[in-house]
């Protein structure tokens, strides 16, 4: 039987969402509730698990259904960067690697989830890897945040836009030489996204850049913010 297609909003589409957000902070508040740090540790473990797992299961597909291809195999989406991140950090939680998994998730797997590159609808087993993968980013990195209480500093900022333009070169030049399509870098998503609202290829690679940078801004606001209301009350 074929699958049904994506439907964008559709029941599918809005309960992976809410799941994605309800999870993690449910766990996280049962983790400062109880306050035991190693079901807090466990949690954070299991969540590197998911990913790890989600990974293994998408290499199953790809080679059991013929997919295999350098578009296919190497992690080189912005997502793929953002996983590794949100495992290293929930595997050893350090600033460094929850910083890049903080912003790359919430300024570009949160997208992603939004506005999916997806051709099929639930059941589908393509459908459940990519909510797993990238809700299972998004996810990771709220539990970390409100359970572990890792947080974005000021000097986040230049480390995270500076590695964010590491990407960009490597994604680039990988694209340039295998003529492939990370990052989104030589073609925009064949489904509908934000990037149709920017200018025609190649000059929306620096409007994406602009809007990287954006964002980052964007999702350090409120933690600056939190920062001006207790210095005001200190």
């Amino acid at each position: 039987m074929a699958s049904a297609p994506f439907v964008l909003f559709g029941p599918a589409h809005l309960s992976a969402l809410a799941l994605t957000l309800l999870v993690p902070l449910a766990l996280a508040g049962i983790a400062r509730v109880v306050d035991d740090a190693p079901l807090a540790r466990a949690i954070s473990l299991a969540f590197a698990a998911l990913l790890v797992g989600t990974w293994i299961l998408w290499l199953w597909m790809i080679f059991s259904r013929g997919w295999a291809s350098a578009q296919t195999l190497l992690p080189m989406h912005l997502c793929d960067w953002a996983t590794i991140a949100a495992i290293v950090t929930s595997i050893r939680p350090n600033q460094k690697s929850y910083e890049l998994a903080y912003f790359w998730a919430l300024a570009g797997t949160l997208q992603a989830m939004i506005t999916p590159d997806l051709a099929y609808d639930f059941p589908d087993l393509r459908f459940v890897v990519f909510f797993a993968f990238h809700g299972g980013v998004i996810a990771s990195v709220l539990y970390l945040t409100f359970a572990l209480r890792l947080r974005p500093l000021p000097a986040s900022i230049p480390r995270v836009v500076a590695w964010s333009f590491v990407y960009l070169a490597a994604a680039g030049a990988v694209d340039w030489l295998l003529k492939v399509n990370f990052g989104y870098l030589r073609a925009k998503p064949a489904q509908a996204s934000l990037l149709d609202a920017l200018a025609p290829w190649p000059w929306y690679i620096a409007e994406l850049a602009v809007l990287g940078i954006v964002s980052v801004l964007i999702w350090y606001m409120p933690w600056f913010i939190v920062d001006r209301i207790g210095a005001r009350r200190a």
